[in-house]
Formats: C-alpha cells, structure tokens, sequence
C-alpha cells in the first residue's frame, strides 16, 4: 500500500513567504518612478471631465507610471474621490504616491513661466546674456539698471551686505557678485529687471546670513575675495588653503598674483594664455600688477557659491605663499617663489600645464 507523504509544514511556509514577497516586491517596483533621477519635464493636459481609468491611460501614454491598472487600484486604495483636470509638468523621476498627490491638489502650471538658470562662478555679463534671451528685456537693459546709482542707493538700506563700497567708479559692474547664483523662476518674460534683481539678492540674503557675524564686518571683501577662490579652487578644502595663502601674501605686503582677477580686469574669457604685457597691465582689478602690492581687487569677478563664501570666511591657516594648479585640477602649494618655479616646470614638463 503506498503511503503518501504529507508536505513539511516548513516548506509550505517557505513557497508562502516567496510569494508574498515576490507580490510586495512587485509592488514597490510598481509605484517607484519609471525612471529614477531623469527630471526632464514632461507636459500632461487631463480634460475636464476625464474619468480615473482615462487618466491612467493618458499617464501610461507619457510613460509616466508603470501601470494602468495598479494606478486605477492605488487611487482606490488611497479613497481618493477627485482628480483634478488641468495642465501638469510632471517627470519620470516621480513615485506614483507624488503624481496621485499631484492630480489631488491641482495644478499651478504657468505655460509662460520662465526659467532663468545663473551658474556659480559666472560674470555678470554672462547673467544679462541670460536675461537677454529668456525675458523681454536686452542684456544692455539689464547691465544699464544695475549701474543706476540711484536705484542702486535705494537698494544699500534693504540689504545688510550692500554697502557703498558698491557704489565706487572704479567698478566695472556695481553688482557683480552679489546676484546668488540660482534656478529662478518668474511668472512670464514680462518680469521687470528689478525683480529678477531683487529676487536674486533676496536669495544671497539667505545664503549670506549664516556667515553674518563675520561678513558684516567687510561684506565687499569677502564677496570679494569668495568671487577669487570661486575661480581658483575647486572644493570648499583648497579654496580655504588658498584665502590663508591669499591673506599671507597680504600680510607680507605682496600682490594676490592672481590670474583669474586678470582676465576679468581685461574683460576677457579664460580660454587661453595671456601674454606677459596682458598680465602687467594696470586697472582695477589685476593683481598681477605690481601697482597692486597688499590690495585686493576693485570688487568681486564673478558670482561665487556657497563654497567659496564659506571659504572666505573660515580660511585655512598655514605657512604658504605660492600655489598652482595642474590641467586636472590638482594644486600644488610652495612657500618660495624657487619651489613655485619649480613645481610649474615639473607640470610643464609631464604635459598637465592648463594651456
């Protein structure tokens, strides 16, 4: 007689828990973005009038959520009895939660919103060309407004960090370095030039305050000598070394010999060498010049970030007078203009020197 042998207890609890979780992980991977980290933004129109099963399938259709079907089921689950019609700007970097969510409250989406995006380590120039393109005004306009002493009078009591030191004639532009750089954004191309100014300060106000008690000893030079270590370094760690070895050399009543500073006061690009002339040449800013002895330049040369305000209010401390750095972005320090001389020949040498 053959006996038949009962299943072990145990395995049935092991197939159990393989489909549960092979159920939840199926899930997880059904309501987690399609496509995590991709922010591009994807425009999606529901009608009014347009009922859950419709909307998933809109969703589908972008490739927004993973299925149609889960999508009908969550909004269920989540007792959701309203989804909005309107315009959205949605993303494959969003869970099927954040999308739900979404349709629940509404949309804000404004087709004529502008985006104006203004990079770390920019020129102010560089910003007007933004505004040029994205607004409704000319980067002449915008250049024009920001050197209006009265407006720019009007602006120093609004702003602990303004002070007349912005208002000097030797600048080339008054508000260089002090616009945040930052994504903004603005309601259409008709902005006025004052807000997007005012809007740019308020968020350096944020960024700055922090760093008050120290800042609003000298706002201007330290905007200034951030704007210097912006160019020069390229982690808040070397920036720091490098405004101790800045301080140094102004302590011993030396030039900053900064190269960036001169290409800003020859208003020109970083995309070659200059000649020996170029780095002579005597104005404001160049402190490679020997009439610039212990001075720091006129005011900042580009728009520094947060790392490099950082930097300059907590410099590192330490014993060097000389620093370079290779094609790759590795800086070298010397406390002798020798060593220094010979760092740069040994990177010449191996092919890393920038140009």
């Amino acid at each position: 007689m053959e006996v038949k042998r009962k299943p072990k207890p145990l395995l049935f609890l092991l197939i159990i828990l393989v489909i549960i979780f092979a159920s939840i992980g199926t899930v997880f991977f059904l309501v987690a973005p399609v496509e995590r980290g991709n922010q591009k933004e994807i425009e999606v129109t529901i009608p009014s009038g347009t009922n859950t099963s419709k909307i998933g399938k809109i969703l589908k259709e972008k490739d927004l959520i993973h299925s149609e079907f889960l999508f009908k089921v969550y909004v269920k689950i989540k007792n959701i009895h309203s989804l909005k019609a309107s315009t959205y700007v949605f993303s494959k970097n969003m869970s099927l939660d954040e999308i739900v969510e979404t349709l629940e409250k509404g949309s804000t989406y404004n087709p004529d919103m502008i985006k104006l995006t203004f990079k770390e380590g920019l020129r102010i120039t560089d910003y007007a060309q933004v505004i040029g393109e994205k607004t409704n005004h000319s980067a002449e306009e915008f250049l024009l407004e920001i050197q209006n002493q009265d407006y720019l009078k009007s602006l120093i009591p609004k702003y602990w960090f303004l002070t007349d030191d912005i208002l000097n004639s030797n600048l080339y532009y008054a508000l260089e370095g002090y616009l945040a750089p930052n994504t903004y954004h603005f309601d259409n191309k008709d902005v006025s030039l004052r807000d997007i100014i005012e809007t740019m300060l308020n968020q350096m106000d944020k960024e700055l305050t922090p760093y008050k008690e120290v800042m609003i000893q000298n706002p201007h030079y330290y905007l200034t000598m951030a704007s210097i270590v912006e160019l020069e370094g390229t982690n808040t760690e070397n920036r720091k070394m490098i405004v101790g070895i800045f301080q140094n050399r102004l302590n011993s009543k030396m030039n900053l010999g900064s190269d960036v500073t001169t290409y800003y006061g020859l208003q020109v690009p970083m995309t070659s060498d200059l000649s020996t002339e170029q780095f002579s040449s005597v104005n404001a800013y160049n402190t490679r010049s020997n009439t610039m002895i212990g001075k720091m330049p006129a005011g900042p040369i580009c728009s520094p970030g947060v790392s490099s305000i950082e930097a300059s209010v907590s410099p590192t401390d330490n014993d060097y007078l000389f620093f370079v750095a290779d094609k790759n972005g590795k800086i070298y320090y010397s406390k002798t203009n020798r060593e220094h001389d010979q760092l740069v020949a040994e990177i010449k040498a191996r092919g890393d020197w920038i140009w």
